[in-house]
């Protein structure tokens, strides 16, 4: 599995699960070794991703310190990184375009797996998918491990939960579904037909609905870099924006269903 690696850095990998283990912090193994759990498919990676609830990061990145790692804190204001001499730990709490934090259910729906030869947990195969999905770099697309995840995992899939994750995004959950159909047409049906039959149905009447009034580019929540020129010179507004202010009033429309009236909640 990690022919091009050396002893000392499958050593170290080893040695921060360990310590986080041992100190009873919660957390996750993403990356390529979550991807082979679920595949089969082994590559190899020049680091090891951990995800992690945010106060549980920061709880991690100061027991890698203590134990002589070299730490740095809130790159990119997502990820947490620690370094065993040149050997590389992701401390991961977020995303990039700020859409796929690390919340409760990664952890309840979390899987047993053995990594490196230490029992732990994975994260569910569905966060993995939605967390990659948004993933559209030029220097990075993740969409074969998409097409592969869903064709070893996607009968298992929990449907209306990444139906729930993708939300208002649901546009590209359907893109990356229609490359499944694509690249395996046999195995189609893995996919709910009430998934596709759902989902088509949202982009017709997205046709019939024609432009939206705002001018936006939601390609910033793909790639920040490829669609960085429409915001600076085209006069796009940035989807990244534009999504905080969606949350924001989502958050404050579910924080009046939930303030109790002046007789008490209904």
């Amino acid at each position: 599995m990690e022919v091009r690696r050396s002893v000392a850095e499958l050593g170290a990998r080893t040695y921060a699960i360990q310590l986080l283990s041992d100190a009873g912090i919660p957390f996750l193994v993403g990356g390529a070794y979550a991807f082979a759990h679920y595949t089969g498919i082994y590559r190899d990676t020049k680091d090891l991703d951990l995800f992690l609830h945010r106060a549980d990061g920061d709880r991690a990145l100061e027991l890698l310190a203590r134990n002589e790692w070299r730490t740095e804190s809130e790159v990119h204001g997502w990820l947490h990184k620690a370094f065993w001499e040149d050997f590389l730990v992701d401390l991961i709490y977020g995303s990039g375009n700020g859409l796929t934090t690390i919340d409760e259910a990664w952890f309840e729906h979390a899987v047993p797996a053995q990594v490196l030869g230490c029992p732990c947990r994975v994260p569910p195969a569905e966060e993995i998918f939605w967390s990659k999905a948004f993933v559209l770099e030029r220097e990075r697309f993740d969409g074969h491990e998409l097409t592969h995840l869903l064709l070893k995992m996607g009968s298992t899939f929990d449907w209306p939960r990444l139906m729930r994750r993708f939300d208002r995004y649901w546009e590209v959950l359907l893109s990356h579904l229609l490359f499944f159909r694509f690249a395996y047409p046999s195995d189609r049906d893995i996919v709910p037909s009430w998934v596709m039959r759902e989902l088509l149905a949202r982009a017709d009447a997205s046709v019939d609905a024609g432009n939206w009034s705002e001018r936006i580019c939601r390609g910033r929540l793909l790639s920040p870099v490829s669609y960085r020129v429409d915001v600076d010179e085209w006069g796009y507004e940035d989807g990244g924006a534009w999504d905080s202010r969606q949350r924001q009033r989502d958050d404050s429309a579910r924080g009046a269903e939930e303030t109790p009236g002046p007789h008490g909640p209904h």
